[in-house]
């Protein structure tokens, strides 16, 4: 049946529309233009680094200045070129069936900070926001990774208290304040964090303020570690 449908509706790159040899891949020129991570990264937060690693854990200036309330984080992309475009079509293209193809990459970037057991976490929108778009995209990668590495998943488990500004054209402290007591614990599905080493996922990472929030609102619920993983990160460079 599959080939069947392959004859009627044959592969195309997920970004172009090009033809491609399987389901939900890039081309070959698109998959050059997509910046993935890779060689040394900061252990926080995912950011890449000048220089070469040694073994050793390095971080980046941000995440020195700033403690964080996780303890590893990873990310796939660079959030630039073909990576930008796609996350934005995720987001705000209504193309939900994007966050199987990134499944596998964001696998991949968080290979060695899974943990048996770990619970999928996606940073929840307000609703007036999932009213519009029709649905979060955090929760779709969430749900596509679930798939990926069989962890369990837990889209209801926080909540967006209040609709915030959007972060655009924010200092970094204001946008650590606007996330300010944000998020929290469903009341009815917070439950389920209990004890749990938690693995925090969002599309994009700029500052961290989001994932800071989300971290401290796992962490009251009970969260016994928590660890973040986005698909793509704004670098300073980018």
């Amino acid at each position: 049946m599959q080939s069947a449908l392959h004859l009627i509706y044959p592969p195309q790159c997920v970004s172009c529309d090009a033809p491609t040899d399987t389901d939900f891949a890039l081309c070959p020129e698109c998959w050059r233009d997509t910046p993935f991570v890779s060689g040394l990264s900061c252990d926080l937060c995912g950011e890449p680094l000048p220089g070469e690693g040694d073994g050793s854990i390095v971080h980046c200036d941000a995440c020195m200045t700033r403690q964080r309330p996780w303890k590893q984080g990873r990310s796939a992309l660079l959030y630039r070129g073909n990576a930008r475009r796609m996350i934005l079509a995720l987001k705000h293209g209504d193309r939900p069936e994007l966050a199987r193809s990134f499944a596998p990459w964001l696998a991949r970037a968080a290979e060695d900070i899974l943990q048996d057991g770990m619970l999928i976490l996606p940073i929840p929108i307000h609703w007036t926001r999932r009213l519009k778009r029709r649905y979060n995209q955090a929760a779709e990668l969430g749900r596509a990774l679930s798939r990926e590495t069989g962890l369990e998943h837990a889209p209801q488990a926080l909540v967006r208290l209040r609709r915030t500004a959007m972060h655009d054209g924010m200092s970094v402290e204001d946008r650590f304040t606007n996330m300010d007591h944000a998020i929290s614990a469903h009341p009815k599905h917070g439950a389920v964090l209990q004890d749990r080493d938690v693995l925090l996922l969002d599309d994009v990472m700029t500052s961290g303020a989001t994932f800071h929030a989300t971290a401290h609102a796992a962490i009251r619920a009970g969260a016994a570690s928590v660890k973040v993983l986005s698909l793509a990160r704004v670098a300073r460079d980018a």
